[in-house]
């Protein structure tokens, strides 16, 4: 089950809820589903019970266990769990985290450029196209100069630079002779499938400025991961399924990484 599947059994199961009469309230046209920021509290988390019982008058964790109780009986789905005010863990039946990577890694790139402002001539002798094009989305009061400068301080550098380490993994498990193949981590990659899997309902939202601050924080969250979880065999090892699964999430990364900054009308380039 992948999280656009489990978006839609959560959204149809608080329907089916309501349609009963077990939730006196209106569905709501829409729910989020995501990645929980701490391992130990399933694969995914959502507030819908919390929404749904702002209409019904009723304390949240009855609503909530109203909907655990069915959620817990569909398919794919192995436990639900209600957790503080009224949150519902829910844990996959399967390899969740293989799920994303490969739905991501299945699924088209996204063609369609954001609408952007063009960059003054001014602004684009001094800073270049790719720059320019950044500086249009980032926060009020960041240094423009700062742009044109490869350091950790610098976004664009960030975001680029994480780009084209997930290539150089990908270019060295070839000449290492081994492919990605989605599985087991063996490691936490708890903040990183949480922003990978964030990407299509941030992407649907066609902002601009959203997709650069979500393009950073999954930049850095991949840079920390590759940082302690090594993708690549060292010294005599032997590749093994674990690095065929880290680099298979290397490759995921790399692919929405190119997909977010080719929205923005900017290049990701393989080498840095």
């Amino acid at each position: 089950m992948t999280p656009a599947d489990l978006t839609r059994t959560v959204l149809r199961t608080v329907r089916r809820a309501v349609e009963a009469d077990e939730l006196p309230a209106v569905a709501p046209e829409r729910v989020t589903v995501r990645v929980p920021p701490r391992p130990g509290c399933g694969d995914y988390a959502t507030n819908v019970a919390l929404r749904v019982a702002q209409e019904t008058g009723r304390p949240a964790r009855e609503a909530a266990e109203v909907l655990r109780r069915r959620l817990a009986a569909e398919p794919g789905i192995a436990r639900v769990e209600i957790a503080g005010p009224g949150f519902l863990n829910i844990t996959l039946a399967g390899d969740s985290a293989g799920q994303i990577v490969r739905s991501l890694l299945t699924e088209r790139r996204s063609a369609e450029a954001l609408p952007l402002p063009q960059p003054s001539p001014g602004l684009l002798h001094r800073l270049g196209a790719d720059a320019a094009r950044w500086s249009l989305v980032s926060p009020p009061g960041l240094d423009r100069a700062e742009l044109l400068v490869q350091r950790e301080s610098n976004p664009l550098f960030r975001v680029r630079y994480a780009h084209a380490r997930s290539q150089a993994l990908l270019r060295n498990a070839r000449d290492l002779g081994f492919a990605s193949e989605p599985g087991e981590l063996h490691g936490d990659a708890t903040a990183l499938l949480a922003a990978l899997a964030d990407h299509a309902r941030v992407t649907v939202a066609r902002t601009p400025e959203r997709l650069a601050r979500h393009l950073e924080r999954l930049a850095d969250a991949f840079l920390r991961w590759t940082a302690t979880c090594p993708t690549l065999p060292r010294g005599d090892e032997k590749p093994l399924a674990v690095h065929r699964a880290r680099l298979a999430l290397a490759e995921a990364t790399g692919k929405v990484l190119a997909d977010g900054l080719h929205q923005l009308g900017i290049t990701a380039p393989a080498h840095l």
